[in-house]
């Protein structure tokens, strides 16, 4: 009987896989919920978002060939089910899934299951008809489908397969102990199947906070390695990125969104003006590139308190002073892309310059640049939500202040949000990290090199996404890279070169 054929067999039996459990322990790191193994791999994506091709057996052999040992299987439930019906289960599909569980075992790569679609949740579109935090039937079917799973896979030691139950939740802040619950009652379904199996819940705010309500359930959690967005998803279609000025690292800049103080769901704080103190010797010409207007909304710049340019924007469908008019639907707003410089002038002598928006709701600012006798002072700005508006000072030629993205940077945002989620036993990894194929090589190296040297310090694992794609070591399809051939693909060295030093 062959490995696979038992592996079919042993499935079908409801067995518990003995005669892979030694094997298994002298070739897998141990993984418990509060000391998760250092893993390094790549998401593979054969089940993704309305994909559903068997995984490929090349994949898992060339990753260990390559020097690292774990896979991440973002799927989507509605591979795996009949008709549409989310209670009818394909097995044919789950079989297919099987596979990629017997070729981490032949590979000696650990294999994480994530529903990055399940039943009642995704980040994707089109989005789910009932919410799983919400809905009962949602949690019900979403429980059934991981209940399903942990039986299947009952036996098979932590070492070698792990679950991910949710991809990403969202803004969850203001129903969290709804989220809570249904973590738990997934969690609950799972361990009355196999009350050994490893679970991994990805953190809140799109991966970057821990789920700290959910230390009692024995539970690692996984974070995200995205940040800043302008360089992870420059150019990427399917999140709001045409406000994202050209990409560099280490980054000097600073916050570009400017919400009416009215707005509601942002904390005060992070509707304050942006302020520029110092020192206007002569009269200074001051230009400001809009980006994204939402409703009609004003900009607004003061000198010393006295307003010295306000422009209304009342973005509209058909032509206007927008490069391009978009209409929001869910929010039934205009939200216009302007792409369009405007100026103020600062009068000699002003102490302090305020940059504000009124009205309507919230608009960007993409750069900012103070002309004086001495030249030109400019500032890149990506908007941000949630986070504080930006300081700079002026001494007549230079800009400063603001804010500094390095290295300390991205500890401070990556690895520090998560020191009290291990301090309560939690295990940590990174689920997901990468940069979409536009942003140029060079800075992706640089940017990848301080988040690397991070995770090893803090001992963490990642999952680069993807293996072979556009954020990837294959195929990535990046203009500015020499690329060599790697069994018919195309292999990004200087990349795969980075990841092997800090395996």
């Amino acid at each position: 009987m062959q490995r696979r054929d038992v592996l079919k067999w042993g499935l079908a039996a409801g067995l518990s896989f003995p005669l892979f459990a030694e094997a298994a322990e002298k070739t897998f790191p141990e993984a418990t919920c509060d000391k998760l193994p250092r893993w390094r791999g790549f998401n593979l994506l054969e089940k993704f978002n309305g994909r559903n091709q068997p995984f490929v057996e090349d994949d898992f052999r060339w990753i260990r060939d390559l020097g690292f040992n774990f896979v991440r299987l973002p799927m989507d439930y509605r591979m795996w089910i009949v008709d549409k019906d989310w209670r009818k289960f394909n097995e044919k599909v789950l079989v297919e899934i099987d596979q990629a569980v017997e070729f981490g075992e032949k590979y000696g790569i650990h294999v994480n299951m994530n529903f990055h679609r399940a039943p009642g949740y995704t980040v994707a579109q089109p989005p789910e008809a009932k919410s799983v935090w919400t809905d009962p039937e949602a949690r019900e079917v979403c429980a059934l489908h991981w209940a399903t799973f942990a039986k299947r896979y009952k036996g098979i030691p932590n070492s070698r397969v792990s679950f991910n139950l949710f991809n990403e939740p969202g803004r969850v802040e203001d129903f969290m102990e709804q989220c809570l619950e249904t973590h738990r009652i997934i969690i609950k379904a799972i361990r009355a199947e196999d009350s050994n199996r490893l679970i991994v819940c990805d953190g809140y705010e799109w991966g970057t906070k821990p789920f700290l309500g959910l230390a009692d359930q024995k539970v690692a959690q996984a974070t995200r390695g995205y940040a800043p967005g302008e360089i992870s998803h420059y150019k990427a279609s399917w999140v709001n990125s045409k406000d994202y000025p050209d990409p560099s690292w280490p980054i000097v800049g600073g916050n570009g969104l400017f919400c009416h103080p009215g707005k509601g769901g942002i904390k005060d704080e992070f509707k304050q003006p942006m302020r520029i103190d110092g020192l206007f010797p002569t009269a200074t010409k001051f230009q400001l590139l809009v980006g994204t207007v939402s409703n009609n909304t004003s900009l607004i710049v003061e000198a010393d308190g006295k307003v010295v340019f306000k422009h209304d924007f009342k973005p509209g469908p058909g032509e206007g002073e927008w490069k391009e008019s978009v209409f929001r639907k869910e929010w039934n707003v205009y939200q216009n892309i302007y792409d369009r410089k405007y100026e103020a002038e600062i009068p000699a002598g002003t102490k302090q310059v305020a940059v504000r928006a009124e009205g309507g709701d919230w608009l960007t600012l993409k750069e900012i640049s103070l002309i004086g006798n001495k030249g030109e002072a400019k500032v890149q700005l990506t908007p941000a939500w949630n986070q504080e508006s930006s300081k700079f000072h002026y001494d007549g030629s230079a800009l400063t202040g603001g804010d500094v993205k390095d290295r300390n940077w991205l500890k401070k945002t990556m690895i520090e949000p998560w020191k009290e989620a291990q301090q309560l036993g939690i295990g940590v990894m990174v689920g997901e990290f990468g940069s979409f194929k536009f942003t140029p090589h060079d800075i992706v190296l640089r940017w990848m090199e301080d988040m690397l040297a991070n995770w090893k310090e803090a001992g963490w694992g990642y999952a680069m996404w993807n293996f072979r794609g556009s954020f990837g070591i294959l195929d990535s399809e990046r203009e500015d890279v020499a690329y060599e051939d790697f069994h018919g693909h195309k292999l990004d060295r200087k990349m795969l070169d980075l990841l092997q030093k800090y395996v």
